[in-house]
């Protein structure tokens, strides 16, 4: 009977083409669907005590693209474009080499890359190995707590200065001791990447998202804290219990897990190590390397708004200094070549992930792109989506902004431009319902963080499954239950907030 079962079991599409027919769909509608375009404004608001300014949609500006008749135009995309244009075929190079440095598609493919590069050289010196050995050796008896301190830390990375893509490269040394310690490779994921999720989605002062969204809705930036703090400590201690939850079972039955072919590769990986080998000197020094450049990394976040160009480049640094190290010090025998060669081991490892951040960004563009400013069939959904609000009582109101947001998240997954492009419209309809323009960016940070854990469009949710050896299919469906659960907490939160008018 099991033999039977598992042969009836459906195996999941390859994350390639579940995003394929996603653009299929996206190009399906921009034959019902009209463009529509909304002016731009540049606002100012203060952050930190320095002005910040964002470019933002004008609310009551939309337009839809009309022909010679004054009819809706709707625009279907064609099958193919030459000369640059983007046509059905032509979302996977549009998709790659979109945007710029500062952010998806281009920036984000090449710090993908770049950071698997890098560990690729640190993996290779064979110090991360040693270092989970020894950890193993002397954590004997309390494996368990690993999970709720690191779970508690990249939560708190997430909610003080917006941790997420940083999770790829911690994926990457702490998946394979998890699964050393007997849990599994979604173990690794939950208490890194979800983990600065919900700090991201919970926060009271996240650079990325709240502070920007409460700048554009037009109220004191960071203001709102306490009960945003309560909402972050609630999120976190749940999902530290489902995780150990999950863990423990997995522990007591690795037939429980999921990743079980991810499992393999790590155990495989794992038995390969000498396990009769010592922590050396120069292990020692490849590790606190690493140590030093993340708190190099975690500075430069904080004080100087670092982001992908800057961490890209600090983790390379990383690697080739840690690539020096080893061959000074012989570690498993390295010489200046195995530092190339690791690095483009490493970035060969991650390609897949870089190269589904590309095809990811094509639905967008098919939809005419994300830009306000630009006639798009995106800006028809948003302001079509915008107008339902406020035919609903307050507290609904409030709940269906957040359930609209955490839609939206699919198509634009960066905070700071969710709330660009949807705040400015929120904000002014959230007086209209009734809603106060806190409850606003709260069902704006919820919608937009707690759902970069499941959309295939989110960059570092594929490049930390990929860091996993995980595809996306596995992860839903391991991820679903608990994104439920997330939901409806997240739900509570947004009609409480709305019913004690949060200010």
């Amino acid at each position: 009977m099991e033999k039977e079962r598992s042969r009836k079991e459906i195996k999941m599409p390859h994350t390639f083409v579940i995003v394929f027919f996603v653009v299929l769909a996206a190009a399906a509608l921009t034959y019902f669907i009209p463009k529509g375009t909304f002016e731009t404004e540049d606002v100012t608001y203060i952050q930190q005590g320095e002005e910040q300014t964002k470019t933002v949609l004008v609310p009551d500006s939309f337009t839809y693209v009309e022909d010679e008749s004054g009819e809706a135009v709707k625009e279907g995309v064609s099958l193919f474009e030459p000369y640059g244009g983007t046509g059905f075929l032509n979302y996977v190079f549009e998709g790659l080499v979109s945007g710029d440095k500062w952010g998806s598609a281009v920036g984000v493919v090449a710090f993908i890359l770049i950071i698997g590069g890098a560990f690729g050289i640190i993996m290779r010196t064979k110090a991360i190995d040693q270092g989970i050995l020894s950890i193993i050796d002397r954590t004997k008896g309390r494996e368990v707590l690993i999970i709720p301190i690191m779970f508690f830390l990249f939560s708190l990375g997430g909610a003080v200065f917006g941790m997420g893509e940083e999770a790829i490269a911690f994926a990457m040394i702490l998946i394979p001791l998890v699964v050393a310690l007997g849990y599994d490779a979604i173990t690794g994921v939950m208490i890194t990447y979800v983990a600065t999720q919900i700090g991201f989605a919970t926060s009271w002062m996240n650079p990325f998202s709240v502070a920007i969204a409460q700048g554009v809705a037009g109220i004191p930036v960071l203001s709102g804290s306490p009960f945003r703090m309560v909402m972050w400590v609630v999120f976190t201690i749940i999902g530290i219990a489902y995780t150990m939850w999950y863990a423990n079972g997995v522990r007591k039955d690795p037939r429980k897990s999921l990743s079980g072919e991810a499992n393999r590769y790590f155990k495989e990986y794992n038995q390969n190590q000498d396990l009769n080998s010592k922590f050396t000197l120069g292990h020692g020094l490849v590790v606190l390397t690493l140590v030093a450049g993340i708190g190099w990394i975690i500075w430069g976040v904080i004080e100087h708004a670092y982001y992908i160009p800057e961490i890209a480049t600090q983790f390379f640094t990383i690697g080739i200094v840690a690539g020096v190290i080893a061959v000074i010090f012989k570690l498993n025998g390295m010489k200046i070549n195995d530092i190339a060669e690791g690095f483009t081991d490493g970035a060969k490892d991650l390609l897949p992930a870089a190269l589904i951040v590309g095809m990811a960004k094509g639905i967008v563009i098919i939809l005419g792109g994300d830009a306000a400013g630009e006639p798009s069939v995106l800006n028809t959904m948003l302001y079509s989506a915008g107008n339902l609000v406020d035919d609903f009582p307050a507290a609904m109101s409030a709940w269906f902004m957040f359930l609209f947001q955490s839609i939206f998240n699919f198509f634009v997954v960066s905070g700071s431009g969710q709330a660009a492009l949807t705040m400015p419209l929120m904000a002014p309809l959230a007086d209209i319902a009734g809603v106060s323009r806190q409850v606003a960016v709260l069902a704006f940070q919820l919608g937009d963080g707690l759902t970069n854990i499941i959309v295939p469009t989110s960059a570092a949710l594929m490049g930390t499954l990929g860091a996993a050896r995980m595809d996306w299919g596995t992860w839903v469906k391991f991820i679903l239950k608990f994104q439920v659960v997330l939901f409806v907490l997240a739900s509570v939160f947004v009609i409480v907030a709305s019913l004690m008018n949060f200010q």
